[in-house]
């Protein structure tokens, strides 16, 4: 046995999510859309982020460009331009905790996740921050990412897992991985394991050094 929280980056995308949607309805899962803020912009992408609020799945705040990780961008104008950009997009879909989920640029935990002004971001508005404990790779390796996914769970009590509703083809495997993991014991949560939330609402609540750089901020111009 163990437990499995799924989320899915970067999205909406349609001609994917929608799909997403209707096999996590049809076993009646819940998980966490962290979306990227400039896609919203599009009203069908917009719909599809209202339809799965409205299907009880939380929407997160995954950046508004997903370009550059934020550890790494010197502007000082950074938290806001991608940050509280895309919680104003998100707007009345935002869940309580403002779930906030920095790019890795390839799944990294390492410090090219924040930096300080980020940091500072979250906790003056009051973001909770998710990170992940597997990185099955699917947007990589479309077709072979399930076998990995599933060796993933096995190894750990509780695996907040990162899939992407994009149009790679991977998430045409989408019902095989769960029925496997299914049949493996799994139990699916909503909520993130406490270890992988090392901010939450707006408080530092575990130790975040490793995920924030030391770049020089420039003032913005």
């Amino acid at each position: 046995m163990f437990d499995l929280t799924l989320s899915f980056d970067n999205g909406p995308e349609p001609g994917v999510t929608e799909r997403v949607l209707d096999i996590l309805a049809e076993r009646e899962l819940k998980t966490t859309f962290f979306v990227i803020g400039e896609k919203l912009a599009d009203p069908v992408r917009r719909g599809l982020a209202v339809r799965a609020h409205e299907a009880g799945h939380w929407i997160g705040n995954h950046t508004y460009t997903h370009s550059v990780p934020l550890g790494e961008q010197p502007g000082a104008d950074t938290a806001e331009a991608e940050i509280g950009r895309t919680q104003a997009a998100i707007g009345e879909l935002a869940h309580p905790q403002r779930w906030f989920r920095p790019f890795g640029g390839g799944g990294n935990l390492d410090d090219r996740l924040l930096k300080p002004s980020v940091v500072r971001h979250l906790e003056r508005h009051r973001h909770s921050c998710v990170l992940w404990n597997a990185i099955p790779r699917d947007w990589d390796d479309p077709d072979g990412w399930v076998a990995r996914a599933l060796a993933q769970c096995r190894a750990q009590p509780w695996t907040l897992m990162v899939l992407h509703d994009l149009p790679t083809g991977a998430m045409r495997h989408l019902e095989r991985f769960l029925d496997a993991a299914a049949a493996n014991g799994a139990r699916f949560r909503q909520e993130f394991p406490p270890d992988c939330v090392p901010i939450r609402s707006g408080a530092v609540v575990l130790p975040i050094h490793d995920y924030v750089s030391s770049i020089e901020e420039s003032a913005p111009t």
